[in-house]
């Protein structure tokens, strides 16, 4: 009698134990990142974010595991769809990443199609939140960039502002609302636009230097464009006060890469370099991004974890209901509501991250230094000031 007990209590033991494990799972999340083509050094910065999120989600979640799978989109449109598609045979619940909103676009139309959830904080374009996607979201946009530099150009009182923008949909949609503000305020004015492919810069330059005669040169590109603006102004040097850009450029890789052209300019940065975390998630992300790239972390990985943790919990959550192949994911996401490293994140039906606001950095010495809004400032502004 006393060993069928036994066995009985063992049998009621495992059973429990099989019970409260029954219903934990790894789940698929596909990564569609530009890893080469001209993209790929804020593709790298996001990946390792995504990465970051990962290994912090599986040690703290306590039940459900996330599996990465990664597919690089060559930066291409066509290369983006292709990796969605991919990632679908897969089996993915779901897609982090993508940079450019001329990638993302065509990558989130191929996602919607298939059911899955796409989140993304590289893609800035209005119409990615206008066109019905059901299953897009982002954590960043236009007016979050276009409030920083904004008001970044307003403290320094600048009076006069030259906007040189990529004609990509994105560039071109904050070159044209920083442009309508400005003019707003009094401000002259005056835009040049650039196709992507080009790489002399020093004809625009030129025209500011001659023609314009602005305080302030507005960069509103991405990282090869900056270079070569930067080195044609360097070149010419128009009597300019500051070089003001928005994403990838105020970033410890940039200043590390090019340490001749960096020094002074300005560009959006949610994080100071080195940085500095004083919440436990903020400290479990630095600590994480520390032991798997034996490096300080910067915005762009700031970005990448903050998206793929709401994604993956979003999928716990989903999973816990049962729900993760029937919409649940989604679902799940636009419930949201919580502080993360990027400030509180709200998605609104359309996809959208209702509260964000980016801050403006300024490379000085070797260091990403925070100087707009000056509550969150992490130094002092220098104006006028140049890298040359």
């Amino acid at each position: 009698m006393k060993r069928t007990l036994t066995r009985i209590a063992m049998a009621t033991l495992v059973a429990g134990a099989w019970m409260s494990t029954a219903g934990a799972e790894e789940f698929l999340v596909g990564a569609e990142i530009p890893l080469t083509g001209n993209l790929a050094r804020v593709g790298a910065g996001m990946q390792e974010g995504i990465m970051v999120a990962a290994e912090v989600f599986n040690k703290t979640n306590g039940k459900h595991t996330v599996k990465i799978i990664t597919v690089d989109d060559e930066s291409a449109p066509a290369k983006a769809i292709a990796a969605v598609e991919k990632l679908a045979s897969q089996g993915v619940v779901a897609i982090t990443g993508g940079y450019g909103s001329n990638n993302i676009s065509p990558a989130s139309d191929t996602a919607n199609k298939l059911g899955l959830v796409y989140i993304t904080s590289g893609g800035v374009d209005d119409s990615l939140v206008t066109s019905g996607r059901k299953n897009f979201f982002r954590i960043n946009n236009t007016a979050g960039y276009e409030k920083a530099m904004l008001g970044m150009l307003q403290d320094v009182g600048a009076k006069s502002v030259s906007i040189v923008y990529s004609t990509k949909d994105a560039t071109t949609g904050l070159a044209k609302d920083v442009e309508k503000a400005l003019a707003a305020k009094g401000v002259k004015v005056t835009s040049h636009s650039f196709d992507p492919a080009i790489t002399d810069f020093k004809p625009i330059i030129n025209k500011i230097k001659l023609q314009d005669k602005s305080e302030v040169v507005a960069m509103v590109g991405y990282e090869n464009d900056y270079v070569g603006i930067i080195r044609a102004a360097r070149v010419l040097k128009p009597k300019i006060k500051a070089m003001v850009g928005v994403w990838s450029l105020a970033t410890p890789k940039m200043a590390a890469d090019f340490p001749d052209l960096m020094p002074n300019v300005f560009g959006t940065a949610l994080l100071p370099f080195p940085t500095e975390f004083k919440t436990p998630d903020g400290k479990a992300f630095s600590d994480a991004y520390k032991q798997l790239y034996k490096k300080e972390p910067d915005y762009l990985g700031q970005f990448g974890y903050v998206q793929s943790m709401l994604l993956f919990e979003a999928i716990a959550r989903a999973a816990d209901k049962g729900t993760v192949k029937k919409g649940g994911v989604a679902d799940e996401m636009r419930k949201t509501d919580r502080e993360t490293l990027i400030g509180r994140v709200q998605f609104s039906a359309n996809g959208d991250n209702l509260n964000f606001v980016h801050r403006m950095a300024q490379h000085q010495d070797k260091k990403v230094v925070i100087v707009w809004p000056k509550e969150n400032a992490t130094g002092k502004l220098v104006y006028p000031a140049l890298p040359w």
